[in-house]
């Protein structure tokens, strides 16, 4: 017998695990969470191919023409590739210059409705309390 009352408390904790585990997963922020990674991903993808497939050859390989070697695949030293570092650099410039732009543009947007929608003064945020107040006190049976 005590095997069995063993055997539903196990059951009913995995049971609990899951639908606590079910929830969490499914809550907006983990949900949001992982699409901005996802999105994330990818934008990490077209900037990675906008550098190596445009950008770096447009720029340094016209440097690198007179070593007549590839962007990529320069090398100044033992094992020390010059080109795929300057790729790595111009694609954090690149995605931190849009996520700069990004920020400014949701923060100027903030400033546009804060201004729309001035903040309450003391005396009107007591006034709406007050009617607020009273309405529920006459709305309340009398005993």
């Amino acid at each position: 017998m005590a095997n069995g009352m063993s055997g539903r408390r196990t059951r009913a904790r995995a049971r609990s695990f899951w639908d606590d585990f079910r929830e969490f997963a499914l809550k907006g922020n983990v949900v949001d969470l992982a699409i901005a990674v996802i999105i994330g991903s990818a934008f990490g993808a077209v900037i990675s191919s906008l550098v190596e497939d445009i950008l770096m050859p447009a720029v340094i390989n016209p440097l690198l023409a007179g070593a007549g070697t590839d962007w990529r695949e320069a090398v100044v030293g033992p094992g020390i590739r010059l080109g795929s570092f300057l790729g790595t650099v111009v694609d954090f410039l690149i995605i931190a210059l849009v996520l700069y732009f990004i920020i400014r543009a949701f923060e100027r947007l903030k400033l546009r409705r804060a201004a729309a929608d001035p903040e309450p003064t003391v005396e009107e945020k007591l006034n709406d309390t007050l009617t607020r107040l009273a309405n529920y006190l006459e709305s309340r049976p009398e005993r």
